[in-house]
Protein backbone atom coordinates (compact mmCIF):
# COMPACT_ATOMS: atom_id res chain seq x y z
CA UNK A 1 0.00 0.00 0.00
CA UNK A 2 0.68 3.64 -0.65
CA UNK A 3 0.88 4.94 3.07
CA UNK A 4 3.25 2.28 4.34
CA UNK A 5 5.43 3.65 1.24
CA UNK A 6 5.48 7.01 2.44
CA UNK A 7 6.09 5.58 5.61
CA UNK A 8 9.49 4.03 5.01
CA UNK A 9 10.18 6.35 2.81
CA UNK A 10 9.72 8.53 5.57
CA UNK A 11 11.92 6.52 7.93
CA UNK A 12 14.90 6.45 5.50
CA UNK A 13 14.77 9.95 4.46
CA UNK A 14 15.29 10.82 8.47
CA UNK A 15 18.02 8.30 8.77
CA UNK A 16 19.39 9.84 5.33
CA UNK A 17 19.04 13.50 6.73
CA UNK A 18 17.10 14.20 3.68
CA UNK A 19 15.30 17.47 4.84
CA UNK A 20 13.79 18.22 1.63
CA UNK A 21 12.47 14.29 1.18
CA UNK A 22 11.32 14.18 4.64
CA UNK A 23 8.91 17.31 5.08
CA UNK A 24 7.61 16.53 1.74
CA UNK A 25 6.50 13.26 3.08
CA UNK A 26 5.58 14.38 5.90
CA UNK A 27 3.18 17.53 4.25
CA UNK A 28 1.83 14.36 2.15
CA UNK A 29 1.48 11.94 5.55
CA UNK A 30 -0.53 15.00 7.42
CA UNK A 31 -2.44 15.36 5.07
CA UNK A 32 -3.59 12.06 4.08
CA UNK A 33 -4.34 11.51 8.16
CA UNK A 34 -6.30 14.81 8.15
CA UNK A 35 -8.80 13.20 5.83
CA UNK A 36 -8.80 10.40 6.91
CA UNK A 37 -9.57 11.64 10.30
CA UNK A 38 -12.27 14.38 8.99
CA UNK A 39 -14.40 11.60 7.42
CA UNK A 40 -13.61 8.71 10.02
CA UNK A 41 -12.21 6.57 7.15
CA UNK A 42 -8.85 5.00 5.75
CA UNK A 43 -8.09 5.94 2.35
CA UNK A 44 -7.41 3.66 -0.05
CA UNK A 45 -4.48 4.15 -2.48
CA UNK A 46 -6.78 5.47 -5.12
CA UNK A 47 -7.65 8.57 -3.18
CA UNK A 48 -3.62 8.59 -1.54
CA UNK A 49 -3.05 9.48 -5.55
CA UNK A 50 -5.26 12.45 -5.98
CA UNK A 51 -3.96 14.05 -2.22
CA UNK A 52 -0.25 13.59 -3.70
CA UNK A 53 -1.56 14.80 -6.92
CA UNK A 54 -3.04 17.63 -5.71
CA UNK A 55 -0.02 18.58 -3.15
CA UNK A 56 1.69 18.42 -6.23
CA UNK A 57 -0.40 21.26 -7.78
CA UNK A 58 -0.10 23.46 -4.76
CA UNK A 59 3.27 23.71 -5.38
CA UNK A 60 3.56 23.71 -8.63
CA UNK A 61 0.77 26.96 -8.52
CA UNK A 62 3.29 28.78 -5.83
CA UNK A 63 6.24 27.83 -8.03
CA UNK A 64 5.37 31.43 -10.50
CA UNK A 65 5.18 33.51 -6.98
CA UNK A 66 8.53 32.29 -5.95
CA UNK A 67 10.11 32.68 -9.43
CA UNK A 68 8.26 36.29 -10.05
CA UNK A 69 9.59 37.39 -6.21
CA UNK A 70 12.91 36.37 -6.76
CA UNK A 71 13.54 33.55 -3.79
CA UNK A 72 15.53 30.77 -6.38
CA UNK A 73 16.45 29.32 -2.87
CA UNK A 74 12.40 28.36 -2.12
CA UNK A 75 11.93 27.84 -6.49
CA UNK A 76 14.56 25.11 -6.13
CA UNK A 77 13.35 23.33 -2.71
CA UNK A 78 10.04 23.46 -4.41
CA UNK A 79 11.24 21.86 -7.81
CA UNK A 80 12.87 18.82 -5.68
CA UNK A 81 9.41 18.99 -3.71
CA UNK A 82 7.09 18.69 -6.35
CA UNK A 83 10.19 15.48 -8.66
CA UNK A 84 9.70 13.82 -5.13
CA UNK A 85 5.75 13.66 -4.89
CA UNK A 86 5.83 13.03 -8.66
CA UNK A 87 7.77 9.93 -7.85
CA UNK A 88 4.40 8.61 -5.81
CA UNK A 89 1.88 8.83 -9.13
CA UNK A 90 0.98 7.16 -11.91
CA UNK A 91 3.03 8.19 -15.01
CA UNK A 92 1.87 10.74 -16.56
CA UNK A 93 0.19 11.13 -19.94
CA UNK A 94 1.15 12.54 -22.80
CA UNK A 95 -0.57 15.68 -24.77
CA UNK A 96 -1.39 12.70 -27.45
CA UNK A 97 -2.61 10.08 -25.20
CA UNK A 98 -4.42 13.08 -23.66
CA UNK A 99 -6.03 14.12 -26.91
CA UNK A 100 -6.76 10.54 -27.64
CA UNK A 101 -9.02 9.63 -24.46
CA UNK A 102 -10.42 13.17 -24.42
CA UNK A 103 -11.76 12.50 -28.15
CA UNK A 104 -13.38 9.13 -27.24
CA UNK A 105 -15.15 11.15 -24.55
CA UNK A 106 -16.21 13.77 -26.58
CA UNK A 107 -17.96 11.01 -28.94
CA UNK A 108 -19.29 9.14 -25.61
CA UNK A 109 -20.85 12.02 -24.07
CA UNK A 110 -22.12 13.70 -27.77
CA UNK A 111 -20.57 16.81 -27.13
CA UNK A 112 -20.33 19.35 -29.88
CA UNK A 113 -19.41 22.76 -28.57
CA UNK A 114 -17.42 24.66 -26.01
CA UNK A 115 -20.74 24.82 -24.30
CA UNK A 116 -20.53 20.81 -23.60
CA UNK A 117 -16.98 21.47 -22.14
CA UNK A 118 -18.90 21.08 -18.18
CA UNK A 119 -19.90 16.93 -19.60
CA UNK A 120 -16.45 16.22 -21.37
CA UNK A 121 -14.39 17.63 -18.31
CA UNK A 122 -16.16 15.55 -16.03
CA UNK A 123 -15.93 12.50 -17.73
CA UNK A 124 -11.95 13.25 -18.80
CA UNK A 125 -11.24 14.12 -14.80
CA UNK A 126 -12.76 10.68 -13.94
CA UNK A 127 -11.42 8.45 -16.74
CA UNK A 128 -7.90 10.18 -16.34
CA UNK A 129 -7.63 10.86 -13.02
CA UNK A 130 -3.69 11.87 -11.86
CA UNK A 131 -2.50 10.91 -14.45
CA UNK A 132 -3.16 14.31 -16.49
CA UNK A 133 -2.84 17.38 -14.44
CA UNK A 134 -6.75 18.94 -15.08
CA UNK A 135 -4.95 22.15 -16.55
CA UNK A 136 -2.94 20.04 -19.13
CA UNK A 137 -7.23 18.65 -19.72
CA UNK A 138 -8.83 21.47 -19.84
CA UNK A 139 -6.57 22.41 -22.99
CA UNK A 140 -6.90 19.69 -25.00
CA UNK A 141 -10.69 19.68 -24.02
CA UNK A 142 -10.73 23.39 -25.34
CA UNK A 143 -8.91 22.46 -28.66
CA UNK A 144 -10.96 19.59 -29.47
CA UNK A 145 -14.58 21.67 -28.84
CA UNK A 146 -13.48 24.60 -30.07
Amino acid sequence: MLKEKLLEDLKMSMKEKNEVRKNAVQMVRAAILQVEKDNGITLEDEKIIQIIAKEVKKRKDSLDDYIKGGREDIVKQVEEEINILSEYLPKQLSKEEIEKMVKEIIEQVGAESIKDMGKVMKEAKEKIGARADGKAINEVVKELLA
